[in-house]
């Protein structure tokens, strides 16, 4: 077990929820992106909102993935090695596995719209069904999440004493700066080719690096003292990545190995986590709302979200900025809905929410 204690701090779960809503936003400009991502809907929309996307899309993930690790320390705390794995097949292998077979379908079913998957094939209701599960969305944060815990529960039983958590500890700012190298490096590791969302090298290193160095009270204590300029830095970076990148597709590897890019991400991280402890720290109603529904949020906007687009553009005449005015908040309001539907149904609310 962890040698201290460490409170539970409102910045981390706020930090979660705005994550959250930004991967909400940047979701509703993706779809109709015109740097040649790949989308569910191969329609483009306004090219200068593309910006969005390259301002978000290198750094956002790999937060969530920190916040996460540091999320595994305190709950690591507080449960035995047994709990925390049935809690991990709780809350993310039942909503994988549901959220796929549930409303995952939707996001296949709107791209064979566009896209001749069975190679013009009559094939049967229920083969098209389980191919349209294949279809995940961005249900692949919570395997790659499940998978990564268990590599950690790996790791704490070859260091049961938690010298690496100790001597992680140690670090001074100067080699806190210094671990862009290895994140750098990370980028290069174990991508997968086809399913480019899966950065196991990178995703994996942000998810260890929050458990083992970002837990640490006094290495936040030092991003604290330095927030400020660690944000000018980082808005100074992401508008030098949007200028240099723009046109170019932002999930590539000419773009997400580039050097400027994960600079930028490791710079954007440091920022937030530092500037997140002096603005962020607080609790109110609100908050608590949207931290109870932020996993539904997640779990259930990008179906609705793709399934809405394509009934929108297929049928109505209507220009893009309409379109984008009607879907950003369709976003939000539908899967909090849908939540409230949801969590009043027993076996469903399992499935989707692990409730």
């Amino acid at each position: 077990m962890p040698h201290t204690t460490l409170p539970r701090k409102n910045y981390f779960d706020n930090i979660r929820c705005a994550t959250i809503v930004l991967v909400l936003i940047y979701h509703v400009i993706y779809i109709f992106n015109s740097a040649g991502v790949v989308s569910n809907i191969p329609i483009q929309g306004i090219p200068a909102l593309d910006a969005i996307c390259y301002f978000l899309y290198p750094w956002f993930m790999c937060l969530l993935f920190v916040v996460a690790g540091i999320s595994a320390r305190y709950s690591l705390q507080t449960r035995s090695t047994g709990q925390f794995l049935r809690e991990r097949v709780r809350k993310l292998i039942i909503p994988y596995f549901g959220g796929a077979f549930l409303l995952g379908w939707l996001n296949g079913w709107v791209t064979a719209h566009y896209v001749d998957m069975f190679g013009g094939h009559a094939v049967p209701g229920l083969v098209k069904y389980l191919v349209y599960t294949l279809n995940i969305g961005p249900l692949w944060f919570l395997l790659e999440l499940f998978v990564l815990s268990m590599i950690l529960l790996l790791i704490r039983r070859i260091d049961p004493r938690d010298r690496l958590w100790t001597l992680a500890g140690k670090a001074g700012l100067p080699l806190i700066l210094l671990l862009f190298l290895p994140v750098w490096g990370s980028s290069f590791l174990l991508n997968l080719p086809v399913v480019v969302v899966f950065r196991n090298g990178i995703y994996g290193l942000m998810f260890l690096l929050g458990h083992y160095v970002f837990s640490h009270d006094s290495i936040l204590a030092k991003l604290n003292k330095h927030a400020v300029l660690f944000l000018i830095i980082a808005v100074g970076l992401g508008i030098v990545e949007v200028w240099y990148f723009f046109g170019q597709n932002y999930t590539s590897d000419a773009c997400l190995q580039h050097p400027l890019t994960n600079l930028y991400l490791w710079a954007m991280i440091l920022a937030i986590l530092g500037c997140a402890q002096r603005w962020l720290n607080f609790s109110n109603s609100f908050t608590k709302y949207v931290q109870k529904r932020s996993f539904a949020l997640y779990v259930f906007h990008y179906p609705l979200l793709v399934t809405a687009a394509y009934l929108i553009t297929t049928y109505a005449e209507l220009p893009m900025a309409a379109v984008y005015l009607i879907l950003l908040p369709f976003t939000f309001a539908a899967p909090v809905l849908l939540y409230e539907i949801i969590s009043r149904i027993p076996v469903i609310r399992y499935l989707l929410l692990g409730i």
